[in-house]
């Protein structure tokens, strides 16, 4: 490519490391489809419009499009010493139909031509990563359909706190990978507005039709403040964010995963197509997927405050920083669609190791409460109940018992208020049924959260 779209103001020559920092060719190339279809939107409005020769307007159109072919192909390489993809297909329009493709650029601004590019990108991105987060709920929903009577402890601080199931628990992540969808609903809403027409800033004496443009890419609306429509990013941001609270809950539950493949849980195995080995210790088996998953979690909070950083100061209205926005955003959705995709595959196919949940859930005295519970349904105050209980589950720790295997002798030693039912009130799977609050964990709630999130796939596959 010789010369620059704007260089006629200048004298000289522009430093050849100003030319490499400028540049953006390196990751912005990656829009080209769309930028090759705002154009071809814009052109067709310019031709409509009487702007410009609607034969004018077909041809760009049609060299547009084998332009996109020739890319798609490997027949036109993109130039990596080309500022940046806008200014590559331009120059190529130019260099095939010659003065005719100098009109494309008619009523727009490089400004306004990269934020329709970086929304219509953005647009694209969101539903692939809802299409893989819901892929990750299928997994979840199969894996709480198999396990509605797992037992297992759940925990607060890490200790053994109250009994519930294995797919009571998973399904507090389906909740929060529900929400994560309805957040980028609402990211992909405010980004499907159309900035073209705003100009530099100050949009254009020309008189185009910007709704027209907006029906022809397929937004809602069009931006309603010249200024704001090239000179915000909020809506990046925003995206930025939502993928850092799925990644945090990815990170949450990785970390979950790690704790219960250990040696010291063995609730789950990992299939070893999602585990690696160690170059020293030949026993052992390492959850490297969910690390990783953890670890990357930074990394995109990093893209986060980047975005964030790069806005706080800038007065309106475009400014150069904002260039920096595509690689952070880059960064942040390859690498969460890359660890939801990877971790869905991870968790389809990790082995449930249900006698070993069902050994923890007897072994943690996590009946306590529902043994204090039984006391206050003949007639004691819940605080003296749970003294009562306390007191037991101190006694059973002294004695290397549990409640389960306490005589009713032993039990009325505390209480004249125990009875026979006593043993059928602190039963595991009794504790559990009889938790039919509703989003609790019996089994008739847990199948009504798994027909929740059954529907909602549906209604976002």
């Amino acid at each position: 490519m010789k010369g620059k779209m704007w260089d006629a103001r200048f004298a000289k020559a522009t430093d050849a490391r100003v030319n490499d920092f400028n540049s953006s060719i390196s990751f912005d190339w990656r829009m080209y489809h769309c930028d090759i279809a705002g154009s071809i939107a814009h052109a067709t409005m310019l031709g409509e419009c009487g702007i410009i020769d609607a034969g004018e307007s077909e041809k760009i159109v049609a060299e547009l499009r084998r332009i996109e072919a020739d890319i798609d192909s490997g027949a036109l390489a993109i130039d990596p010493e080309a500022e940046d993809i806008h200014m590559f297909i331009e120059a190529v329009l130019t260099e095939r139909i010659g003065e005719t493709g100098k009109r494309l650029h008619t009523a727009r601004s490089r400004n306004d031509q990269v934020a329709l590019d970086i929304r219509m990108y953005l647009k694209e991105q969101i539903l692939a990563v809802k299409a893989l987060v819901t892929s990750l709920l299928s997994a979840i929903e199969t894996k709480a359909s198999e396990n509605i009577h797992t037992v297992m402890p759940g925990y607060t601080h890490l200790q053994r706190a109250q009994p519930l199931t294995f797919a009571h628990y998973i399904l507090a992540y389906a909740q929060m990978f529900m929400r994560d969808i309805k957040r980028l609903d609402d990211v992909y809403a405010r980004t499907n507005i159309m900035p073209l027409g705003s100009g530099a800033l100050a949009a254009t004496t020309y008189p185009i039709n910007r709704h027209r443009v907006a029906e022809l890419l397929g937004f809602d609306a069009v931006t309603e403040n010249s200024i704001d429509g090239v000179s915000d990013r909020d809506f990046v941001i925003e995206l930025a964010n939502a993928l850092s609270m799925l990644m945090m809950h990815m990170s949450r539950f990785s970390e979950e995963i790690i704790l219960w493949c250990s040696s010291e849980f063995r609730f789950i195995e990992l299939d070893d197509a999602y585990s690696t080995g160690s170059s020293i210790m030949p026993q052992k088996k390492n959850p490297d997927v969910a690390e990783l998953v953890r670890g990357k979690t930074g990394r995109i909070y990093g893209d986060l405050t980047t975005l964030l950083t790069m806005m706080k100061g800038l007065p309106l209205a475009y400014n150069k920083d904002m260039q920096e926005d595509k690689e952070a955003i880059f960064d942040a959705l390859d690498h969460t669609q890359l660890a939801v995709e990877v971790f869905t595959a991870m968790f389809a196919t990790m082995r449930v190791n249900t006698q070993a949940m069902r050994r923890a859930a007897a072994q943690g005295f996590i009946n306590a409460t529902d043994c204090a519970d039984y006391l206050v349904k003949r007639g004691m105050a819940f605080r003296d109940a749970y003294k009562v209980s306390g007191k037991l589950v101190a006694y059973c720790i002294d004695e290397n018992t549990t409640l389960e295997e306490l005589s009713l002798d032993t039990f009325r030693t505390f209480s004249d208020s125990f009875d026979e039912d006593v043993y059928d009130a602190i039963d595991l799977d009794n504790c559990v049924n009889r938790r039919t609050a509703y989003g609790g964990p019996s089994p008739d709630s847990v199948q009504h959260q798994i027909d929740l999130l059954h529907d909602f796939i549906l209604q976002n596959a």
